[in-house]
């Protein structure tokens, strides 16, 4: 919700008359400023995403999640600070971005790590909806100041409001758990299993849990076989130098790029720019106009998760979802280029339907682009390359957000008479879309976390090098540290279960 309240305020406090009053912004400057106003916090988000990987890998997912919060608070308390100061106000913009894009990077990876699988699409997938949830509250919240608010409360109460999210997070991460399989990963057995037992609401000998368990120690024992050492740079020639786990963080980048390219954040951050573009002619009109665009974003993502999350499944909600994009953006780009609307005219009935197929657009990528790229960047990775690999997604969707915050403004002067290119750009990108997920993206509906190894081919390299290791034994001479030495065993009912499951699983054979 943290990266949702924001897109929804910044791109209506930046049309109001008194923040264009506060910050002196005119006809010749808005197009660069706003532009700048909207895309510093993106920048703070790629750096925030990149650095809460190391916090949460070294701390733990729950520590991690606190401190994006807090940073997020201190940078909307500088923002309302501001007032006037252009510099403060990008200050504020850049710090509360660090505890944005971290955030965005810790949640979809906190929550995929801590859900059962028959569930893990849709509950990954509220991540988007209450993306969706923050942008429609913005949205109203900016109308009603503008309708009933004066001087600079009318944009000072929407920055302050983004504090809301940010407190929710910090009280509700204090109540819960550690991620179980951050535990796992630490060898910490004991609370990985009383952990798991209480997500589940199941005895910790209940057959479920002890099978969860017996998976993530297969696959952490897999792993380690394929490199051996946990450092940062074994780490990273474990993603690039095995193909399973480099086609998974390509994939990741991938899909982060395709969905930032569909244009939808050029409408949520711009979308009272857009609307008086297609002939609505006041503030206050183009803001409701908004609202009720957020309003569809909000229960479009709500029936998807609800619908089809886990039954439709991520490919074939990519796939249909590219193309029913990319013909409402031709829509718009044609009404924009044949029949541009004249400013204080009355709206022709094409006009209406190009304003329909705004709405479209927003349900179109609730149904497929919002919510999958995040549940499948979160759900494929291996358990000690989840963390960067997710973190790698999303330092890449706040990149290329911010190249569109930057681009559009620009884009709807200079691209074409009222700027109708920038619709044919979205919606070609949109099209190429569905080719990229036909022939790479596979189906990762009902599997497990573990199982994503078999998916990609790395379970079958590590049984390989395994079976190498068994018929050439070697003797392997392990150096104490000189601070100290702290043994960790795993469990053995733990061990017991893992050499004892599916040992022999097949890309056919995988159980759902």
């Amino acid at each position: 919700m943290l990266f949702g309240w924001d897109i929804g305020t910044i791109g209506g406090v930046i049309v109001m008359p008194s923040f264009i009053k506060s910050y002196h912004i005119t006809a010749s400057t808005a197009a660069n400023l706003n532009s700048n106003i909207v895309s510093t916090l993106q920048a703070g988000c790629f750096f925030g995403s990149l650095i809460a990987y190391y916090v949460a890998d070294r701390w733990g997912r729950k520590p991690a999640l606190l401190i994006a919060s807090g940073v997020t608070i201190l940078g909307i308390i500088i923002q309302c600070s501001a007032s006037g100061y252009l510099s403060a106000l990008y200050v504020g913009r850049l710090v509360a971005g660090f505890g944005v894009g971290a955030a965005s990077m810790l949640t979809p990876l906190y929550v995929s790590e801590n859900a059962p699988r028959a569930i893990r699409g849709g509950l990954t997938g509220l991540y988007q909806l209450f993306i969706a949830c923050g942008t429609m509250l913005s949205f109203w919240v900016n109308y009603g100041t503008l309708k009933s608010m004066t001087g600079n409360a009318t944009w000072q109460v929407p920055l302050a409001l983004q504090c809301l999210p940010a407190l929710s997070l910090f009280t509700g991460i204090c109540l819960c758990n550690e991620s179980p399989r951050w535990l796992a990963r630490r060898d910490n057995w004991e609370k990985a299993t009383a952990v798991l037992s209480r997500v589940s609401n199941l005895a910790p000998d209940h057959p479920y849990v002890k099978d969860a368990l017996a998976e993530m120690a297969e696959q952490l024992d897999n792993e380690r076989r394929l490199i051996g050492g946990s450092t940062f740079m074994d780490l990273q020639r474990e993603m690039w130098t095995i193909k399973g786990n480099r086609n998974r963080a390509l994939l990741s980048i991938g899909l982060m790029v395709c969905q930032q390219m569909t244009g939808t954040n050029a409408i949520n951050y711009y979308a009272p720019l857009i609307f008086e573009d297609l002939g609505i002619s006041t503030t206050t009109s183009s803001l409701f106009a908004t609202g009720i665009y957020g309003v569809v974003k909000m229960v479009t993502c709500g029936a998807f998760l609800l619908l089809a999350a886990d039954s439709l499944g991520r490919r074939r909600s990519l796939l249909w979802t590219s193309i029913a994009q990319g013909l409402a953006m031709f829509v718009i780009g044609f009404y924009v280029r044949f029949d541009p609307p004249i400013k204080g005219a009355t709206i022709p009935p094409v006009g209406y339907f190009a304003l329909t197929c705004i709405f479209l657009f927003a349900a179109f990528f609730q149904f497929g682009w919002g919510p999958c790229c995040w549940i499948i960047v979160s759900e494929i990775p291996t358990a000690r390359l989840r963390a960067m690999n997710v973190a790698l997604a999303a330092a890449t969707q706040w990149l290329f957000n911010f190249v569109v915050a930057q681009a559009v403004p620009h884009m709807l002067v200079t691209v074409g008479r009222a700027g109708y290119g920038t619709y044919f750009i979205f919606g070609c990108f949109c099209m190429s879309m569905f080719f990229f997920v036909y022939f790479l993206i596979p189906e990762t509906k009902g599997l497990s976390l573990e199982r994503m190894d078999d998916l990609f081919g790395i379970t079958e390299s590590a049984k390989a090098i395994g079976d190498e290791e068994t018929a050439n034994p070697r003797t392997e001479i392990h150096e104490k540290e000189t601070s100290h030495v702290q043994e960790t065993t795993t469990s053995p009912d733990v061990r017991k279960g893992a050499t004892e499951s599916d040992a022999t699983v097949e890309h056919t054979e995988i159980r759902i």
